[in-house]
Order: C-alpha cells, then sequence, then structure tokens
C-alpha cells in the first residue's frame, strides 16, 4: 500500500457571520416554491441554466437549511469560477427555509423516501435536465436515493457526512427521550460536531446553536428530525467484476465522499464508501476539520469540487490557486496519454502529492489533505 503524502493547502477560513451576515446572504438567485406529490418545497435557483451542462442540485442536513449550509461555500471567493459554469438550485427540506411558517397540527411530513421523490417534479418544473449533487448529511441520503431511483438525472455527486445505514442506537435512544423536543438542539449539535468540537470551536458553536434554535420553527425541525432517524437503509452494494458488475444496485455516477477527521460521521463514510464501485467513487478525508467541511474549509473543497468536475470533462481550464498541477487516475485512462474529453463515468483527478490507496488493479480513490 503506498503511502499517503500530505498535501499543502493554504486556507484561509472565512469569519462566520449571523443570519444577516454577507456569508450567508443569497447573490443572484431567485425562490420557486414548487407543488410536488408530498408537499411544497421550497427552492432558490442562483444563475441561469449553463447551455447543456447540469444543474449543482444541494440539499442540506438537520437543523440547517440551504444558507447556513451552503452559502459559506458557494459564496467562497474560489466557488466563483464554479458557478460561473454551473446555475445552483438550493433545496429547503420542508418547514426548514428562512421564516417557514410553522406547519399546522396533523401535518405528516414526508419520509426520507417521499423527500427523494419530490426532486424529479422540482426539475422538471424548473427545466433542469441533469444535476451534479451537492449533499450534507440528511441531504447526502436524499440524494443518493434520488440518483438510485433516476440515475440517468444524476451525473455526480459530492455526498458530505453521508450514513447509508438505518437508524441507529443513538437515533432511537434519542427519538425515544420523553420531552425530547426541548433536547433536540443538543441532539442536533451532537449529529453535526464531535464532543472537542464542542468543548473546542466556541464561535462555531454558538453561531449553529443559535440557528438551530431560533432560525427554524421547533416543530418543524422536529418533524424533519423524525423523518431522518426513521430512514432506511441506502440499497447499495460494491459491485464485483464479473458475476454481478451490471446488476447489482449501486450508484453508477462517480462520486466524491468527504468527511472531516474529527466528524462524528468517518465510520457511516468510510462504510458507505466500502459499497460503492472503487472505480467511480473517491473518498476525501479533510484533515483539522470536523462536522461542517463546507463551512469550515470551503477553500478546500472548492479545490476538490473543481478537480471533481474536471474528472467528469467539465471546466479543463479551471484556475487552481492552491495547488500547481493534477494528475489524473482511472480505469480507462492509467498508462495513456491521449487527450479529450474524459469519460464521465471511469475518471478521477486527484490533487499533486494526494497518493491512493486500493485494491491491485483497481483505481484508487482515498485522499487526505492536511492544512
Amino acid at each position: 500500500m503506498e503511502e499517503l503524502n500530505d498535501v499543502q493547502l493554504t486556507e484561509i477560513k472565512p469569519l462566520l457571520t449571523g443570519q444577516n451576515g454577507s456569508n450567508l446572504q443569497d447573490f443572484d438567485c431567485q425562490e420557486h416554491d414548487v407543488e410536488t406529490a408530498h408537499g411544497v418545497l421550497h427552492v432558490t435557483m442562483r444563475g441561469v441554466a449553463k447551455g447543456n451542462r447540469p444543474t449543482i442540485l444541494t440539499y442540506h442536513d438537520i437543523g440547517l437549511n440551504h444558507k447556513s449550509c451552503f452559502n459559506t461555500l458557494f459564496n467562497y471567493e474560489d466557488m466563483q469560477e464554479v458557478t460561473q459554469h454551473f446555475s445552483v438550485l438550493h433545496v429547503d427540506a420542508p418547514g426548514q427555509q428562512e421564516n417557514a411558517p410553522t406547519f399546522p397540527t396533523g401535518y405528516q411530513y414526508p419520509s426520507v423516501d417521499d423527500l427523494a421523490e419530490m426532486l424529479p417534479s422540482v426539475l422538471t418544473q424548473l427545466q433542469v435536465k441533469s444535476v451534479i449533487g451537492i449533499g450534507v448529511g440528511a441531504g447526502a441520503n436524499i440524494l443518493t436515493k434520488l440518483a438510485l431511483n433516476e440515475p440517468s438525472l444524476v451525473e455526480g455527486l459530492v455526498l458530505i457526512n453521508v450514513d447509508p445505514c438505518a437508524k441507529g442506537w443513538v437515533d432511537w435512544a434519542a427519538s425515544k427521550l420523553s420531552g425530547w423536543t426541548s433536547n433536540l438542539v443538543d441532539i442536533i449539535m451532537g449529529h453535526h460536531f464531535s464532543t472537542d468540537e464542542l468543548s473546542e470551536n466556541k464561535e462555531i458553536i454558538q453561531t449553529y446553536r443559535l440557528h438551530i434554535s431560533q432560525d427554524i420553527p421547533q416543530e418543524n425541525l422536529a418533524m424533519f428530525y423524525n423523518s431522518y432517524s426513521s430512514r432506511t437503509e441506502l440499497q447499495m452494494e460494491r459491485p464485483v467484476l464479473g458475476p454481478n458488475e451490471n446488476t447489482v444496485s449501486t450508484l453508477r455516477c462517480p462520486s466524491l465522499l468527504v468527511v472531516g477527521d474529527t466528524s462524528p460521521a468517518v465510520d457511516a463514510v468510510v462504510e458507505c464508501n466500502s459499497r460503492l464501485d472503487p472505480t467511480k467513487t473517491t473518498l476525501l478525508k479533510m484533515a483539522d476539520c470536523g462536522g461542517l467541511p463546507q463551512v469550515v474549509q470551503p477553500g478546500k473543497l472548492a479545490e476538490a469540487f473543481k478537480y471533481f468536475v474536471q474528472g467528469m470533462g467539465y471546466m479543463p481550464t479551471a484556475g487552481m490557486t492552491r495547488l500547481v498541477r493534477s494528475r489524473t487516475h482511472s480505469a480507462s485512462s492509467v498508462g495513456s496519454s491521449e487527450g479529450g474529453v474524459r469519460n464521465r463515468g471511469a475518471t478521477n483527478t486527484l490533487p499533486e502529492g494526494a497518493a491512493c490507496t486500493g485494491p491491485p488493479n483497481v483505481a484508487a480513490r482515498t485522499i487526505e489533505m492536511k492544512a
């Protein structure tokens, strides 16, 4: 196994701001309330569709909305080149958007399967033909279900803190707490942050504790939490060359799995990686980073995203501000120096100095980034 080398990325961490701060504001956006078979979804379109390119589709985690989950990343300077090439469609789970009204008594919140089934209708109504998904936590689970249900709609996935399993005993215990709504903020903080983060990273913890407790109606938040904690297991199995290569249920699109090295989701993400096609999947473990890499390390994630879409054949001339050059590992390109557009289903672009590990004759897909 080749030794992993450090990738030196200089990062200037943005100052987290509150609800009225510039880092969390939308720019050049149009909001829509889209009717679906399972209810109304509030979505925000940033920019306009760029020819035949896919739209970036985001879905946030529990306790967050699209602004608190993604705007630090998409407003970061290094992502502006990305948004010049792609339109962005942010989805807010029902009742989680800014200034959302409280659901009436008796409202039946959609299941995670229902939330995934709402998305094709939204894409159709907004005339979006295909997407590259970026999901965090619950949103990553939902976008994975979308890709499994509608593979022709999803060209690629960036899954942050994805958990492929049904709820574990921790989720079960939390859901059984008496008067659990009053403890909901603490439960969700523990979902996002490790014990060390909760005790050490005071600025982020205070910002997100206030957001979770004040900016989203607690009844609505409890319903979304309940829906996610009642999720079913993602039906995926790593394909084996030959016997079940084309019949097994798994993601067919290129996938980038992202997790901070101190995130509570590390084990879940590693488990998800074990169920996916290693020739189409990269696991990116970010050092000096916890449960919200898109907030804490937006520059690193922006750079990783550029490499990811370059591997799909997009943004071939994108500027890499932190790394000088890249190298490509793929089942189709190892040993070949031929040019042209890459096969979107079988390529992976890695930072120079990031070593790969994996089984023999399979493109290696594990990267560690250190600040």
